[in-house]
């Protein structure tokens, strides 16, 4: 741990560091490849919607010792497709079907009860109407726009309008990755999972508005010296809170794989899965988001200004003259940039004033002129 917070503190002076900016077309590649994978498995497969979304019946049974695999052979017989089946920690079972009415649930369950050997009174049923789980797509639809807007309007506001689109850019990278993820390992898409949803937006933003916070701290004056690049600058940023991100990625990361692969998958809790695994790829692609697209992209966009042009070419100017030995015409090299304000007062290079001579007096009592 003393050798990690080392590290921290090494990376938070510019003592060490990796170059994240100059490799940004690595990571846009990356990042593209990885999209594109998402888009295509949730084009090709589509998401496994819930039962909420769907409609159907849901069947709650007391304890039964017919296994999970024997219990879906019995609900998918009765009901002529497919069917959902969950162990409870009663040890009872959570049946769930799609596309059921009312007719057809009574006959389900009476055949449910027979072959699961149980009382058909004690087998509660519940009907889903597809409406509802429409309407929780259209409020979960209507929160992420009014969620986007607001987080545009204020990075905006507090920080400027090209880290609002980084980080707008970062937000949409990591919903399409998540719910391309879905696609692609087929897990059914319920309530939770719009919740798990929306609620990696909030951890996306973290870890990037950290990172935008150091960069306009670090960027204040920034073209009163010729020392250092905005995207150097801001390569320094993410250094500087490299150590912090992954720390709190981490240790959110833990409890929600602890839901994912341990509750859902070792325990056979499945329903804790469709908001585990949102969450968990949620939290890991913001922190990827955050470090490797949304930082690079704002230097990107800075450098067009004209200003920063103008910058980067007197930075280069500056170090090929120090490169050939020549005097440098801005600050000195051996001063870190920010360390020394550039309203200074320059020093004194006249003649001095010398104090009064020793001798001046001498022979007089008092030393003063008569």
């Amino acid at each position: 741990m003393s050798k990690l917070g080392n590290l921290g503190a090494r990376l938070h002076h510019g003592e060490v560091g990796y170059d994240f900016v100059r490799n940004r077309k690595l990571w846009y590649g990356i990042s593209i490849l990885i999209t594109i994978t998402a888009i295509v498995g949730l084009a090709v497969r589509g998401l496994n919607m819930g039962i909420e979304f769907q409609g159907g019946a849901v069947f709650t049974t007391p304890k039964t010792s017919v296994s999970v695999a024997q219990a879906q052979t019995y609900a998918e017989e009765a009901a002529g497709h497919d069917a959902v089946v969950q162990e409870l920690g009663t040890g009872g079972l959570r049946i769930q079907i799609s596309g059921v009415d009312t007719g057809k649930s009574d006959a389900i369950k009476t055949e449910l009860a027979k072959d699961l050997k149980v009382d058909s009174e004690k087998i509660n049923a519940d009907l889903v109407g597809p409406s509802w789980g429409d309407q929780i797509a259209n409020k979960a639809w209507q929160g992420l726009g009014i969620f986007m807007v607001l987080v545009v309007i204020y990075l905006a506001i507090a920080f400027e309008w090209r880290m609002a689109v980084a980080a707008f850019v970062a937000l949409v990278h990591d919903i399409t990755i998540t719910v391309g993820i879905y696609a692609l390992v087929g897990f059914e898409v319920m309530t939770g999972t719009v919740i798990g949803l929306l609620t990696i937006l909030g951890y996306s933003l973290y870890d990037t508005v950290v990172v935008f916070d150091s960069l306009k701290e670090q960027t204040k004056d920034i073209t009163k010296q010729n020392r250092w690049t905005y995207s150097e600058i801001a390569n320094r940023s993410i250094n500087s809170t490299l150590v912090r991100s992954i720390n709190t990625t981490v240790v959110a990361l833990l409890p929600v794989a602890g839901l994912l692969f341990i509750g859902g998958g070792f325990l056979g809790a499945g329903m804790l899965n469709d908001i585990s695994l949102s969450l968990f790829v949620g939290l890991a692609a913001g922190a990827y988001s955050s470090i490797f697209i949304a930082t690079p992209l704002v230097a990107d966009l800075k450098e067009r200004e004209p200003q920063m042009k103008a910058l980067k070419k007197r930075v280069l100017a500056k170090r090929a003259q120090t490169a050939q030995g020549e005097p440098a015409q801005a600050q000195d090299d051996d001063e870190e940039y920010g360390d020394e304000p550039e309203d200074a007062a320059p020093a004194v290079v006249g003649p001095r004033h010398q104090p009064a001579s020793r001798n001046r007096g001498r022979g007089r009592p008092s030393g003063k002129r008569r």
